[in-house]
């Protein structure tokens, strides 16, 4: 009995580890609000290809005030590599979800702060990040 609950922990710990983790570089595009972004989803520091990703963001200092519909990205030529534009209301900091679907399943939601010069991760907003 003590061996099988060793292998559910081992294997949850395995389903851990693969969880997905992503990466913003986002481009003011000069347009309102308007960014020009690219994805990069790494799964245990390699790409994952073949992804359906769609992005939305919202802002979490507003909860259902602005939210951003969802548009679907489209991969590169680079493995792991998706881009897409994100069209938002306002500059400030922004929940960005990206939702998985194919090969790899999942949902990832990061913090970024958006301005003229572009995006950055938010750091010490109190939350922890999410990859």
């Amino acid at each position: 009995m003590r061996w099988l609950l060793g292998l559910a922990m081992a294997l949850s710990f395995e389903a851990v580890a693969q969880k997905a983790e992503a990466r913003l570089d986002c481009i003011h595009t000069g347009k309102d609000f308007i960014y020009d972004c690219v994805i990069e989803i790494m799964r245990q520091g390699q790409p994952v290809t073949d992804l359906d990703v769609r992005m939305s963001a919202d802002m979490p200092s507003m909860p259902m005030a602005h939210q951003v519909k969802p548009v679907t990205a489209r991969a590169t030529s680079t493995p792991g590599e998706y881009r897409a534009h994100l069209d938002l209301e306002m500059s400030g900091e922004w929940a960005v979800k990206l939702r998985l679907a194919g090969p790899l399943r999942d949902q990832l939601v990061l913090h970024y702060e958006f301005d003229e010069r572009g995006a950055r991760p938010v750091r010490g907003s109190g939350r922890p990040p999410r990859k």
